[in-house]
């Protein structure tokens, strides 16, 4: 449930704001847009109330989020839980020093990149993105924030590909979706 403007509550159907795109990015892959539901504020304040609401007594330090929508729902989230925001960048992106991460996703490969200071030792740190589908790119996230120290407390996604196993990666973690499809 989401709280409207003016303080009724909204109970909201989150996955009827997701827009299935065939053929994208590459042909056989049916892209999972998010467009629709952060254009609606009901749907996206909802969204961030049941992602904030998941782990509201998990002792949060700080949410990172991947490049580029888990900045759209990282940021927010962060503010709801009253927390700092970490931003994970495609490589040559960051300014500081960096530490790397290569991943596989379900069409290539690809790799991340953090500050080597953004994350303190024992930080407990809240991996966010809007889409769980191989689980390589939280995967690399994962490793990125063990290796600076950090603690994962768990990982959240709007929308989850479960036919594609993703969470296989991510087994030691807790994870979880708001929206998730079984079969494509």
């Amino acid at each position: 449930m989401a709280e409207k403007p003016g303080g009724k509550q909204a109970t909201i159907d989150l996955q009827s704001f997701i827009r299935d795109i065939p053929d994208f990015p590459k042909p056989g892959i049916v892209f999972k847009d998010i467009t629709p539901l952060l254009k609606d504020p009901i749907a996206f304040r909802a969204t961030i109330d049941q992602l904030a609401d998941c782990f509201k007594d998990a002792k949060v330090d700080a949410v990172l989020g991947a490049e580029a929508r888990g900045f759209i729902v990282g940021a927010p989230l962060a503010y709801k839980l009253g927390v700092g925001f970490l931003p994970v960048r495609k490589p040559g992106k960051l300014p500081y020093q960096r530490r790397q991460a290569s991943y596989s996703l379900e069409y290539g490969k690809d790799s991340l990149e953090v500050h080597i200071d953004a994350i303190t030792k024992g930080q407990r740190v809240l991996l966010v993105d809007d889409l769980l589908a191989t689980g390589g790119t939280m995967e690399a996230c994962c490793r990125l924030v063990e290796e600076l120290g950090g603690i994962v407390v768990g990982c959240a996604f709007i929308v989850e590909l479960a036919f594609l196993n993703g969470r296989l990666k991510l087994a030691k973690h807790v994870v979880n979706s708001l929206i998730s499809y079984a079969s494509e």
